[in-house]
């Protein structure tokens, strides 16, 4: 799967620098050269996507949820 297009304005590519697993939920800090962003996604959906401490994300951020892409 890749990502062609997107109308999120507010994305900021990073490094996955930590990621904080929970039963449920999991908090995941992006470093961009914006600063850290951190994203509370499923622990499901860091199984599914493969993140680890290294890959490369995109952050996209509406409001107060940022969405991560694996790049």
């Amino acid at each position: 799967m890749s990502i062609q297009a997107i109308n999120s304005r507010n994305q900021f590519k990073g490094t996955i620098k930590e990621i904080v697993p929970g039963p449920v939920v999991s908090e995941v800090d992006v470093e961009t050269p914006a600063g850290i962003v951190t994203s509370v996604i499923t622990s499901r959906s860091i199984s599914d996507l493969k993140l680890r401490i290294g890959t490369e994300v995109l952050a996209l951020v509406k409001s107060t949820e940022v969405s991560l892409a694996k790049v």
